[in-house]
């Protein structure tokens, strides 16, 4: 007789928890996975894929726009939230029905229920599938939730970014706190899909951690969208009126909208899982404390994706979830290297980023080269827009390697993806600019910046 009842327990059955029991059980093991809610976790169910149709659906009406300068006549369009909704609904449970497929033909049982750690070898699952049961190894793949700040005032009164997604109506008012790239995101749909939108950040700049040229680029591009900008501030209270809701900011502007949504940050899903009975520590942000191998502080325990709060993208939570796979059940010991992730914020216009920023290439190299460019899309040339593209190469001086590429326009995460591949191998910009030019695109900007960059205030153009 076995000595527990699973060689692995998953907890959580997101991108990082499937694809680890995924490829444990095709290694022969016996693994099974929890999930208290769907199958396919934060960017299948409520966060990436979902989004990225809300995108698509709020470019039309720009794109729309854009074709009467090419000699479309004028399109008479209207926008139907609910028919949206419930085609994203579809694709939604069509892409979780592929994950819990996947599941079962690798062998993984899959309970539908929460999951709590009760002892060293212990869990117990409640819900439709409640029961108790041990397993040699136990991984930690519950990602992350919404945080909002629970001191204000009226705060019951706010959604946030996983309300958004089923809202019973498209707000013609939309109040969003926040800077990171969950805001600017849902600020360009909402604004897209005709919603009067503004966005309230207490920094000095959205997208803290983006190069501060992106930061000032994309701030701008916004409010040529129409989004209201305001910086420097957040709400002291919301307050329930007869018409909507109102944000009291705290530089005394008032803030009327139908709804307000907080995109303040996320938090590791940790409260109640039960790591304080076998010895599982968090850091100091309240995530799962691991090693480089995504070993926890307790033995059997591992974990992976958002609740270590690492780097908090989908393919980051995959690969590690693949490399403790690799370690522990094919005997091949794997770390993930979380240097020169390259990511994309699918804001309107969209970025994408690799590498360090110029503010992190001169604190660690001293000196850098900085190659930069602004122009108007060729697209938006001819209609006479004024959208503006900014693309901007950050090289180490001495060994002349490109260490970061920051690119705000469109088509920019396509581009990020190659050269990110440029960027982990270490190439030169004497390589960069060996690459002939594909023309007319705007990917060849990057290989013809041949002019260091230096700001106005140091004597550039």
């Amino acid at each position: 007789m076995a000595e527990y009842d699973y060689d692995l327990f998953v907890i959580g059955a997101g991108s990082g928890g499937v694809r680890a029991s995924r490829l444990a059980a095709m290694s022969g093991a016996k693994v099974a996975v929890a999930e208290e809610y769907r199958v396919g976790g934060t960017c299948v169910i409520r966060g990436c894929v979902p989004k990225k149709f809300m995108v698509y659906a709020s470019e039309f009406a720009h794109h729309f726009k854009t074709a009467e300068s090419y000699g479309w006549s004028k399109v008479e369009s209207s926008f139907d939230w609910k028919t949206f909704i419930e085609a994203k609904d579809v694709e939604i449970a069509r892409l979780s029905g592929i994950y819990v497929r996947n599941l079962h033909n690798a062998g993984v049982e899959l309970l539908h229920g929460r999951a709590t750690i009760k002892g060293p070898h212990t869990i117990e699952i409640t819900g439709n599938d409640a029961r108790t049961v041990t397993a040699k190894k136990i991984l930690i793949a519950v990602g992350g939730r919404p945080s909002v700040p629970e001191e204000i005032p009226g705060i019951e009164h706010v959604i946030t970014s996983d309300d958004a997604f089923q809202l019973d109506s498209l707000p013609k008012r939309i109040v969003i706190i926040g800077g990171g790239y969950i805001a600017v995101e849902f600020a360009g749909i909402f604004a897209g899909l005709g919603s009067e939108v503004t966005l309230v950040y207490r920094g000095a700049n959205i997208l803290r951690g983006f190069d501060d040229d992106v930061r000032e680029h994309l701030a701008g591009e916004l409010e040529k969208r129409g989004i209201r900008v305001i910086l420097g501030c957040s709400p002291d209270k919301i307050e329930k009126t007869p018409t909507g809701l109102v944000a009291h900011l705290g530089n005394g502007i008032l803030c009327e909208a139908d709804q307000i949504l907080y995109a303040t940050g996320r938090k590791p899903h940790v409260d109640g899982l039960g790591l304080e009975t076998v010895g599982v520590e968090l850091n100091e942000n309240g995530a799962v404390k691991v090693d480089d191998h995504s070993r926890t502080t307790a033995e059997n325990i591992w974990a992976v994706g958002d609740v270590t709060d690492r780097i908090n993208l989908t393919p980051v939570a995959i690969r590690e979830g693949a490399a403790f796979a690799q370690t522990e059940f094919y005997n091949n010991p794997t770390s993930f290297d979380h240097d020169n992730v390259a990511s994309a914020v699918f804001s309107q216009p969209p970025i994408g980023s690799v590498g360090l920023s110029e503010a992190e290439g001169r604190r660690k190299f001293g000196k850098v080269d900085i190659y930069r460019t602004v122009f108007r899309p060729m697209k938006y040339a001819f209609a006479g827009a004024e959208e503006r593209c900014l693309m901007k190469l950050v090289v180490e001086a001495e060994s002349q390697k490109v260490v970061g590429v920051h690119i705000v326009g469109p088509d920019a995460p396509e581009m990020i993806q190659l050269a990110a591949i440029a960027v982990k191998m270490g190439a030169t910009k004497a390589q960069w600019d060996s690459a002939c030019a594909v023309h007319p695109t705007a990917a060849e900007e990057l290989v013809t910046m041949r002019e260091k960059y230096v700001p106005q205030e140091l004597g550039g153009a």
